[in-house]
């Protein structure tokens, strides 16, 4: 078995230097559970990594286009993780996931309308707009049991003209991990109408014990008609160094997109490769700890509502570290903004992932022990 490397809590002030978003932007008072940053240290595998590179001025534009190092840190990754067979070739640089679904729409897409999953990413709820198309939501009953994707909504969407389906998988905020058999029912629709998936996969390393993932790729009948769009950035809390990637495993869509100009694709960062080459090929260690804190943190977090919050509905979290909460029987329309102003907990607002969803937040568990109990009996006083 490989050795474990650990999990270092970041103090209050080390993360208010180290996570400018998260931690700088809010008062000394509040704790921030809002963005999708993680209260961890670097792992020392990436963080030695780009101390080399920055030792060697490692500061200039990157290689465009394939990048051989990274396409087979990648394709690696995959392998060992999901069982995936990725061919490197299929890999390419991208700035960032939302960046990389407006390349592939604005590239690949039809101009019609895109199906997207509600509650659903916020920056993407917009990125259809962004491309000149408009989007049509398969929306989850916020009183259903399991969130799942609605295949019927989905059949009428496509049906009425929807030509794309923008799929997150593992869900950010659902915190589902979808299973095959929800995968080859969403293809099949998908297909019947000739339609094309954009799939973003950012949150797969993240699967928490209980749950494993497929990718969509995996599937038979799929490498004609899908991209999915993957990073290390998310598992290894290092969004800030731009770099994601294109999984295209169909060779004429890779022809349209290297054909695509320059300016439609934001350059990357040569920093952002060199961390994700890093974490691919020697990050295992760190993720297992990780994924073995996420779910020691899930657990807590279920106690800790069962005492403090107990009508607060939690999903189950099969993935992320991001939980969906429902806290509509405390009577609050926007929890988030009494969370900040009456307990100084900044959380994600729920109408912000689903417009026109009151009684929702957000809240991301990727902290200490402490933090997280603290964050709980705060809420608890905001909201009780």
């Amino acid at each position: 078995m490989t050795e474990r490397r650990p999990i270092v809590d970041l103090t209050d002030e080390q993360a208010r230097r180290a996570l400018v978003l998260k931690w700088g932007t809010v008062p000394k008072d509040v704790i921030p559970a809002w963005v999708a940053e993680m209260d961890y240290a670097l792992d020392p595998v990436v963080h030695e990594a780009l101390l080399r590179a920055v030792r060697d001025g490692v500061t200039g534009y990157p290689v465009f286009g394939y990048t051989p190092e990274l396409a087979e840190a990648y394709a690696g990754f995959a392998a060992r993780h999901y069982g995936s067979r990725v061919e490197p070739e299929w890999v390419h640089p991208v700035v960032d996931v939302t960046s990389g679904v407006r390349v592939v729409l604005d590239t690949l897409s039809e101009p019609a309308p895109v199906a997207f999953l509600v509650p659903g990413y916020s920056p993407q709820l917009d990125v259809a707009e962004v491309t000149g198309r408009r989007r049509v939501d398969v929306a989850v009953d916020p009183d259903a049991e399991r969130a799942e994707v609605d295949l019927d909504q989905l059949e009428s969407l496509l049906a009425g003209g929807a030509r794309t389906l923008l799929l997150t998988q593992p869900h950010n905020p659902w915190g589902r991990v979808f299973s095959r058999t929800e995968l080859e029912r969403i293809r099949d629709v998908v297909v019947r109408h000739g339609a094309r998936v954009v799939c973003d996969e950012i949150h797969a390393p993240l699967v928490l014990p209980g749950a494993s993932h497929t990718s969509y790729l995996d599937l038979d009948g799929t490498h004609d008609h899908a991209v999915a769009v993957v990073a290390a950035s998310k598992a290894f809390n290092t969004a800030g160094l731009r770099c994601a990637q294109l999984v295209v495993p169909s060779a004429s869509d890779r022809a349209r997109l290297a054909a695509a100009p320059m300016a439609r694709n934001d350059s990357w960062s040569p920093l952002g490769v060199v961390a994700a080459v890093a974490a691919y090929a020697d990050g295992d260690p760190w993720l297992a700890s990780l994924v073995e804190r996420l779910d020691q943190l899930r657990t807590q977090l279920g106690g800790l509502l069962a005492e403090h919050l107990p009508a607060a509905r939690m999903r189950p979290l099969e993935a992320t570290y991001l939980v969906w909460l429902d806290a509509r029987a405390y009577g609050h329309d926007d929890p988030a903004a009494v969370a900040l102003e009456r307990g100084r907990v900044k959380l994600g607002p729920g109408h912000e992932y689903a417009p026109g969803l009151g009684g929702h937040v957000r809240l991301n568990l990727a902290t200490s022990s402490a933090r997280l109990a603290e964050i709980v009996r705060r809420l608890a006083s905001a909201w009780v």
